[in-house]
């Protein structure tokens, strides 16, 4: 088919413009090289894992598939090139038209991978790039009776918000998340040490899969000169190299902006009965760049323990015994990643059993999805919609309807004359 054709190109395109591409994810999200290329690959394989599947949707036996007209995207800032061009990229799979609002922060990001997206050979009246506000503009975005679809990568506050403006609204949403990384004695400490710091302070703990909470099980929890784990961690921590995404020995970046409220709490402000093992500190005048911080004796139920702060700052909380460790890790509302670090097959096992993640993570870790083979999404509090995962086998089918008949085939070209006047009205600037 035409779409496919057209998606497998926009891949190959995508692959071409990975230097402009990272040239402007670390100017702008402040990215460094590690974390913007994989993020970069992962853009490229949606475009050719969704190419595969827009060939599947009209080869159902018995069942017709009818896509949803305009898929709104609505994006975070963190992650700025894979998941707002793999959530357009999906609704043109589909054979739906894609109004893709990047968000502020990032915008340069999201003009670039679509201009590559243009240049091979999707029309820009069916992907069309709009920069709005999050307030009048973005409702009319979200509320306008063509849209049939809205893909939002935020939080939960921001989904419910949708949802308020319109209740019926078809919203595919991935919110937010509270990961904590559990490590049992069995586990291999050097690995659970170099994990932790990955999970945590990767692109400055900026990503909802980011692992906040770290707990420690029974002997791996000792404090003072006895805790040979807890030592490590911190020196481990205090040896990250912070610097702007353009520096390329930089191991942790800064953040995308300066910190406010939960993050400007978390940096700064410890809860009652926790104390500061590696204290954070802001290195410059910017408010961006911020040394990561490690904070020992977050309590059950606490601040800490339930909030989502989107920043370089990890919790470390003392279990007596696995199902304890387990009980906290559920116990935040959420349920997008979660962590485990044991060589202990019957405790694998039994955390795999227990655990209410969307995505687990044994001896890992928490970060890092993988097109096909380790599709991302969450559940409870991190899931919005129907819940198939971004990247796996139904996310695109997610776009449209299905009723029973006979495989109709869909527009072998990607919609245009309908799309254009339906994309024109909604990025029409306000009277």
């Amino acid at each position: 088919a035409e779409r496919a054709r057209v998606l497998r190109a926009a891949g190959a395109a995508l692959e071409a413009a990975r230097g402009d591409l990272l040239t402007v994810m670390a100017h702008e999200g402040g990215k460094t090289v590690a974390q913007a290329d994989p993020e970069i690959s992962e853009a490229v394989d949606f475009a050719t894992y969704y190419a595969d599947r827009a060939l599947e949707l009209d080869a159902v036996p018995g069942a017709r598939f009818t896509p949803a007209r305009v898929v709104v995207v609505t994006p975070p800032w963190n992650f700025p090139v894979a998941i707002p061009l793999g959530g357009a990229l999906a609704a043109l799979a589909a054979g739906s038209a894609a109004v893709l609002k990047p968000a502020g922060p990032t915008r340069a990001c999201a003009e670039v991978g679509v201009a590559a997206l243009h240049a091979a050979g999707v029309p820009a009246d069916v992907l069309q790039l709009v920069h709005a506000p999050d307030d009048e503009v973005g409702q009319r975005l979200v509320t306008h009776p063509a849209v049939d679809a809205v893909v939002l990568t935020g939080s939960t506050e921001t989904a419910a918000l949708f949802r308020s403006w319109r209740p019926d609204l078809h919203l595919v949403a991935e919110t937010s998340g509270k990961n904590a990384l559990v490590v049992t004695p069995s586990a291999d400490p050097d690995l659970a040490v170099a994990d932790a710091l990955r999970s945590a302070f990767g692109h400055a703990g900026q990503k909802c899969s980011a692992a906040s909470l770290l707990i420690a099980v029974g002997s791996v929890g000792r404090a003072g000169d006895q805790g040979r784990f807890t030592r490590q961690l911190v020196d481990a921590v205090r040896s990250l190299r912070v610097g702007w995404g353009t520096d390329p020995g930089a191991v942790m970046g800064p953040l995308v902006e300066p910190p406010s409220e939960k993050l400007l709490r978390a940096l700064t402000t410890l809860e009652p009965g926790e104390r500061w093992l590696v204290e954070p500190r802001r290195l410059d005048d910017s408010g961006r760049l911020w040394s990561p911080g490690l904070r020992d004796g977050v309590a059950p139920g606490s601040w800490f323990h339930t909030t989502e702060v989107f920043g370089p700052v990890l919790g470390l909380m003392r279990a007596r015994d696995l199902d304890q460790a387990i009980a906290w890790q559920n116990a935040t509302g959420y349920g997008l990643t979660g962590g485990l670090h044991s060589l202990d097959d019957a405790e694998v096992e039994h955390w795999l059993e227990h655990v209410e993640v969307g995505n687990a993570y044994v001896n890992r870790a928490t970060t890092g999805a993988v097109v096909q083979r380790q599709p991302f999404g969450g559940w409870k509090g991190s899931a919005v919609g129907p819940g198939a995962k971004a990247g796996g086998p139904h996310y695109v089918a997610q776009f449209g309807t299905w009723a029973d008949g006979d495989p109709a085939a869909l527009p072998t070209a990607l919609p245009a004359a309908e799309a254009a006047a339906v994309l024109s009205a909604l990025a029409r600037p306000l009277d």
